[in-house]
């Protein structure tokens, strides 16, 4: 079925980087494209407890949330410019006593996404990553989007998906689907197979028919998407991200048909988290 999300908002996690603007960009587009509310948390560690009121960590403390307010009051205005003539539906703001991945990912849980950005504005960024993205895809309970870098809003580039028939892959596809149709853009749907090891899929007709049987299921539910399928040999994340350059979204499961139950992020996606150029959506089932 169409996803919906008018229940659940897009959750950006912010700091006083630029790498968080970026995210904070992409989010707010995202949000009024689906009418979700979009909100923005800064995460400012606790302090002991002391019994001065004027102790110097309590005044760093206070000093500390004040700039965090005063980025989260700058990344509002921001998703406003970013969203342009679309209107997001609601935005808050969030400041919060508590370690970022901590509430990031357990906001992920009743949130459609959330947003980080990464700390690399390069190829380097591949050994750059933050702690908190990478904390945050890592343990999220629910879709996790990781935005590397400025993406200069809609496009009419493609929105790639990963197919491996995996339960995230399943909800990955759905939501690819729904981006596309969105942003009214083509869906490119991908289906990497290997000649050996222990991958459930070891022929291109297998690949094939996977693929076809995994499209099915959303192409019903929207008509108007354009669908390229693309089957090829190779490692998953080598053919993904070869499919991916030049893309505006990758979406994939959070780990595929080698993942174990519980596990948080596979090695095709933390190949994909450290080497796209693009989005990239990790989609991990709820509990």
């Amino acid at each position: 079925m169409p996803v919906h999300s008018l229940d659940r908002p897009i959750v950006v996690g912010v700091d006083a980087s630029e790498s968080a603007l970026h995210a904070v960009r992409w989010a707010a587009v995202d949000a009024a494209l689906r009418g979700a509310a979009l909100h923005l948390v800064f995460a400012v560690p606790a302090v002991a407890e002391s019994p001065l009121d004027e102790s110097p960590v309590r005044l760093l403390h206070d000093r500390l949330r004040d700039t965090a307010q005063a980025a989260l009051d700058a990344a509002a205005e921001t998703a406003r410019k970013a969203a342009g003539d679309r209107e997001i539906r609601d935005i808050r703001t969030f400041l919060v006593d508590v370690p970022a991945v901590m509430v990031l990912a357990e906001l992920a849980a009743t949130a459609y996404y959330v947003v980080v950005g990464v700390r690399g504005m390069s190829a380097y960024h591949r050994s750059l990553l933050g702690s908190v993205s990478t904390g945050v895809a890592r343990h999220a309970q629910g879709p996790v989007v990781v935005v590397p870098g400025e993406t200069g809003g809609l496009s009419d580039r493609p929105v790639v998906a990963g197919v491996d028939g995996s339960p995230h892959s399943v909800r990955a596809l759905e939501i690819a689907f729904d981006e596309a149709s969105r942003r009214g853009v083509p869906l490119i749907a991908v289906q990497a197979w290997e000649l050996s090891g222990d991958s459930d899929t070891r022929s291109s007709d297998d690949a094939v028919q996977l693929l076809t049987r995994m499209l099915d299921r959303n192409t019903r539910d929207y008509p108007r998407v354009e669908v390229k399928s693309v089957v090829k040999e190779g490692r998953p994340a080598r053919v993904l991200l070869d499919a991916a350059a030049g893309a505006q979204l990758l979406v994939v499961g959070s780990h595929g048909t080698r993942g174990y139950p519980g596990m948080a992020l596979g090695s095709t996606g933390h190949a994909l988290l450290h080497g796209s150029e693009c989005p990239i959506a990790l989609v991990r089932l709820r509990n």
